[in-house]
């Protein structure tokens, strides 16, 4: 069994406390510190080699403690006219994971990977498939942020420069399996910059396949983010396969989770859909939902399926898709379906580093 490099220590991994304690224990003044995280946090630029403000002899321990080199662009491929682009990085140790930065009218939103690969196992999902490699940690989540906001910022998206004011952990991974590092990460995002990245916590998504304790620990935490529950179907049979982790979490069981966190946060929550054609998109299946969160303070966010090829799973017929939301309408219960962006540039989360591997 080979043992797997260990991920360097990175400014974002540490609170704005505990960079300044890094900064003096290497001899260098707290502000170093301070410096360092508004080159990174405002500027985007993790490149010391570039900052005036730092003394030449300085900067390469700057870069090595501080900054190391967590992922590398291997390439990214755009579709919807340039407003939707996914990365494909690979991490230090030659682990691949994705990115997708998506441009709409009103706002620019990046989904980030929490880990690579993932062990949840859900049949319909290409990562899920694939397996878990390992948990990233905060310096290589946020990495993936700080270089979306970079991109935003200097207009590589049509329509010139931009502000990225939304994050959705649904990349690759099961973002609760890996709580700290995401934690810490979101904590990087909502800190008001020099220290973060200054993004509002409401316009922070964290999305689960339903894991309850997890969901427990995130009411704990006093932020004003979005849960998202991956559902996909509102009955325990069938969930036990399409999403493994039902056999030990039911249906009843992370919906009282759910409703919980936006009793304690305020906040809606969302269930997240896909809609799987003749697995999981029956009117009865709408109309079990219907009955389950007609009194609950949800939104149902469908999400007509990306297809992985070669794969029995795929999107629902749009007649399906039509008498599902309009049964769900019919109980009040407020629903979406969503933009089905990326689908021409594999656009479901761990194609792309599938194909790359």
């Amino acid at each position: 069994m080979t043992t797997r490099a260990k991920t360097p220590e990175h400014l974002a991994d540490l609170d704005p406390g505990e960079r300044r304690a890094k900064a003096m224990s290497l001899g260098l003044p707290a502000f170093r510190a301070n410096q360092i995280s508004t080159h990174y946090f405002t500027h985007y630029n993790d490149d010391p080699e570039s900052w005036s403000d730092i003394p030449q002899g300085m900067r390469e321990l700057v870069a090595s403690e501080f900054l190391p080199k967590l992922i590398t662009l291997v390439r990214s491929i755009t579709c919807d006219n340039g407003k939707t682009r996914k990365d494909l990085w690979r991490l230090h140790d030659g682990v691949l994971v994705e990115s997708v930065l998506m441009k709409y009218t009103d706002r620019t939103t990046v989904c980030i990977s929490s880990q690579a690969g993932c062990g949840m196992d859900c049949p319909f999902c290409a990562t899920g498939q694939a397996g878990l490699t390992r948990n990233l940690t905060a310096g290589e989540i946020t990495a993936q942020l700080v270089a979306a906001a970079k991109s935003c910022a200097a207009g590589e998206l049509p329509g010139g420069p931009t502000r990225l004011s939304n994050v959705v952990f649904m990349g690759m991974g099961e973002p609760l399996a890996n709580y700290d590092a995401v934690m810490r990460t979101v904590r990087n995002i909502v800190t008001p910059q020099p220290d973060g990245l200054g993004i509002g916590a409401r316009s922070v998504t964290v999305s689960t396949v339903g894991l309850v304790n997890g969901i427990e620990k995130l009411m704990d935490e006093d932020l004003q983010i979005t849960l998202a529950v991956s559902l996909h179907t509102p009955d325990d049979q069938l969930r036990d396969t399409l999403v493994p982790i039902n056999n030990r979490f039911k249906v009843a069981e992370v919906l009282k989770a759910a409703d919980a966190y936006a009793d304690k946060t305020g906040r809606r929550y969302s269930i997240e859909y896909a809609l799987i054609r003749d697995i999981n998109d029956q009117a009865w299946r709408a109309d079990l939902l219907g009955k389950l969160l007609k009194n609950r303070h949800a939104h149902v966010n469908l999400i007509p399926l990306n297809p992985t090829p070669g794969s029995k799973w795929t999107a629902s017929r749009k007649e399906d898709e039509k008498e599902f939301v309009r049964v769900l309408e019919s109980y009040w219960v407020p629903v979406t379906v969503r933009d089905t962006r990326g689908r021409e540039i594999d656009g479901a989360c761990g194609q792309l580093a599938a194909a790359e591997a």
